[in-house]
């Protein structure tokens, strides 16, 4: 999730190993600019410090890395986009295949990035979309 913009990157796959969070940070790359920085706020999942993952971020410096905390996953903005697409489509669905599935959550995707919008939390830790009017830019 690009949190300037609200726009989010997604794939899905079948396991979560450190070959599929290569496949996805290939897919990341391909996807920003390669004038750009990119900043990811990571969990302390084990996949994500591999040394095959050690590896690619070392050719790719562009990449700076944030862990949030033990048990804070709440700072994660992708958590709580997360949480807005169980919410919103994956939860009030009924899916007869993992094909019907994938296919749910790439159109939530996509319907979400025609006009996506920032995720800011409240002082009461409370999610809300930020109008994109409101979003600073660094231009």
């Amino acid at each position: 999730m690009d949190i300037a913009t609200g726009e989010v990157i997604g794939q899905c796959q079948s396991r979560h190993r450190q070959q599929e969070f290569i496949r996805f940070l290939d897919r990341i790359e391909n996807a920003v600019p390669a004038e750009l920085a990119v900043h990811l706020v990571l969990d302390n999942y084990a996949t994500h410090k591999t040394p095959k993952v050690a590896a690619w971020f070392k050719k790719h410096p562009r990449y700076h890395l944030h862990f949030t905390p033990t048990s804070s996953s709440w700072l994660n903005q992708v958590e709580r986009w997360f949480a807005k697409i169980t919410e919103q489509r994956i939860g009030r669905g009924v899916f007869k295949s993992v094909d019907a599935l994938i296919t749910a959550i790439d159109d939530y995707i996509a319907n979400h990035n025609r006009s996506p919008q920032t995720l800011h939390l409240d002082r009461h830790g409370r999610t809300h979309s930020r109008p994109r009017w409101l979003t600073l830019s660094a231009n």
